[in-house]
């Protein structure tokens, strides 16, 4: 099914996967028994993601094929970067014969080291839009509630997202974040300027110190007071500060379903035990709230 029609029904509760970054039947096994945990969460979707510069593409292709074929809805990542039209048709056909309906398009974060030439015929994620709407798909793009780290101003951003809409997206999935009023004021300021889509959130469980440093990188999310006491104090205890990422993810998403949220959106580095303890410890607001019309 169509995800801009499930969205019409309910709030959609979703996660994230990528392929191993190690070849080999044992990494496939382990990725393909975190779906399995994922499943029996009942998540509307489970989008596939892979690497800068198309990394790991074709593994996210068929890692796509096999979740429709345990009876879940896949979200594929088709990601323009170095692609070209014919690499996108080839991409297309292959996802519709597997029976994908749904596709997160996107320029891709360009690779270190690129060169000038890297972006082919999608400069923009608007390009990949417009080119892959002609395959029928529904179509997802991503938002930034702190702007895109290209864009001089959030508002400049806004406008970015603005072609998205008109160029056929039919929802938008945010990058991780951990201040809600960030998102917040992303979509009051969408709805402002007449994007009227589904704007789901993004949240990615902040567990460990060691991944401070790539969240920063990966899209300057900044860490609000109350979260970043919690980290000093418990940084030296995994124990502890899994426990801190584990109730401040619970706390932003039954917040933010509190205040009209769509649905939510959970990256989970392909660890499916941290999304089972959240939605665990939310149970409640899951079966209450998630509940179709």
């Amino acid at each position: 099914m169509k995800i801009s029609e499930i969205l019409k029904r309910k709030r959609t509760l979703s996660f994230e996967v990528f392929p191993p970054k190690k070849e080999g039947a044992e990494e496939l096994d382990k990725l393909f028994g975190t779906i399995e945990k994922l499943k029996s969460l009942s998540p509307d979707f489970i989008s596939v993601t892979y690497g800068a510069g198309g990394a790991n593409a074709r593994g996210a292709a068929e890692i796509a094929a096999d979740i429709k074929k345990r009876g879940l809805e896949p979200l594929a990542h088709v990601t323009g970067g170095p692609s070209s039209c014919g690499d996108i048709d080839r991409l297309a056909v292959k996802l519709i014969s597997s029976g994908v309906e749904n596709v997160l398009a996107l320029r891709g974060d360009r690779p270190d080291g690129y060169c000038a030439d890297y972006l082919k015929d999608f400069a923009h994620a608007t390009d990949l839009i417009s080119y892959i709407k002609n395959y029928g798909f529904c179509i997802g793009a991503a938002c930034y509630p702190e702007g895109h780290s290209e864009s001089q101003t959030l508002y400049a951003d806004l406008e970015n997202l603005k072609k998205k809409s008109v160029c056929g997206a039919g929802f938008f999935i945010t990058q991780m974040f951990y201040d809600n009023s960030y998102y917040y004021r992303l979509v009051n300021e969408a709805r402002r300027i007449g994007i009227s889509e589904p704007i789901i959130p993004g949240i990615m469980p902040l567990t460990s110190v060691k991944n401070i440093g790539r969240i920063k990188a990966m899209c300057g999310s900044t860490i609000p007071i109350e979260l970043r006491n919690m980290i000093e104090v418990y940084s030296q205890s995994p124990a502890a500060m899994r426990e801190v990422g584990i109730n401040y993810a619970a706390y932003q998403i039954t917040d933010l379903i509190a205040k009209g949220a769509p649905g939510v959106h959970i990256y989970t580095m392909n660890r499916a035990e941290n999304a089972v303890e959240i939605c665990n410890r939310i149970s409640s607001v899951i079966n209450e709230f998630f509940k179709a019309d």
